[in-house]
């Protein structure tokens, strides 16, 4: 996958400020300014590898003389006691790098380990497992990267590239005729040609949506599973569906049994749990 460099070299900058400051007082105090080393990252836990390209931009960004040899590539799976790659440079920028890429990774990697599950358990239902904007601030585009590594498709990466017309702008606008009607009117004025996701919350809310038309998706929000299935009876194919709310790992299956074309997961980047690994020198 191709780095966004615009976008990850500021998100490394912030990071390495907020983790260095003035300097890293301790390793600038008891190692040499010019010794070299190596050192390697180790994997503590079982999961699927993300954000081994984002590590090697952040020692680069240290220090453009390291040298990083891959063992393990994003996507991979990996195991307790695996090594992902061996750094070797200035010891002042391995440790100067060495929490930033670690926090990274580990973050990056809990999510693709997680998305990996769901689309497992999605295999050969026809069914997509779509991530949200719940994610950590300035973190999104990392976050979202992980979900692909993982398996994922990407939602919406923020408000900008799709409109998603959600029950308060419905509420806000006077209903979901009015709501649809200005959004096209907008896209008209402004001369965009960004997609159009409806949410409704029942199905009478759908049988308005069927009427009218003019959008590209339908979410379901908060159906229950017999809900759900008369929904998708009802669409009958004229649009793409969505299900969505408390969508977890035990109940993913049966959404997708329902028939839907995506279901949506905040859980794949606000509930993940982090993989364990650690850097290590070689003595």
């Amino acid at each position: 996958m191709d780095l966004d460099k615009e976008v990850l070299q500021p998100f490394i900058r912030q990071g390495l400020l907020e983790d260095i400051g003035q300097g890293d007082h301790t390793s600038i105090s008891t190692i040499p300014k010019y010794a070299t080393g190596i050192a390697q990252l180790l994997v503590k836990e079982r999961g699927v590898l993300a954000g081994c390209a984002v590590a090697i931009e952040i020692f680069k960004m240290v220090d453009s003389q390291v040298v990083i040899e891959q063992l393990i590539t994003d996507g991979e799976s990996i195991y307790p006691g695996d090594v992902v790659f061996r750094v070797q440079g200035s010891v002042h920028a391995i440790l100067a790098a060495e929490r930033l890429v670690l926090n990274t990774m580990q973050r990056m990697s809990g999510i693709a380990t997680m998305t990996s599950k769901v689309v497992q358990l999605l295999k050969g239902t026809g069914t997509q497992v779509l991530d949200t904007r719940k994610t950590t601030p300035g973190m999104r585009y990392l976050e979202k990267m992980a979900v692909k590594i993982g398996g994922g498709t990407n939602h919406r990466f923020g408000l900008y590239d799709a409109m998603m017309i959600k029950d308060n702008h419905i509420d806000y606008a006077g209903g979901i005729t009015l709501a649809v009607s200005a959004a096209h009117q907008y896209l008209k004025e402004k001369e965009l040609t960004i997609p159009i996701v409806l949410e409704v919350r029942n199905l009478a809310e759908l049988q308005e949506v069927l009427i009218i038309g003019g959008i590209d998706r339908i979410l379901l929000d908060n159906f229950s599973y017999d809900q759900l299935k008369e929904a998708v009876i009802l669409i009958d194919g004229k649009f793409k569906t969505e299900a969505s709310g408390n969508i977890t790992l035990d109940n993913v299956l049966d959404y997708a049994a329902c028939g839907v074309n995506y279901v949506s997961m905040g859980a794949l980047t606000h509930s993940v749990k982090n993989i364990d690994m650690s850097l290590k020198a070689i003595k």
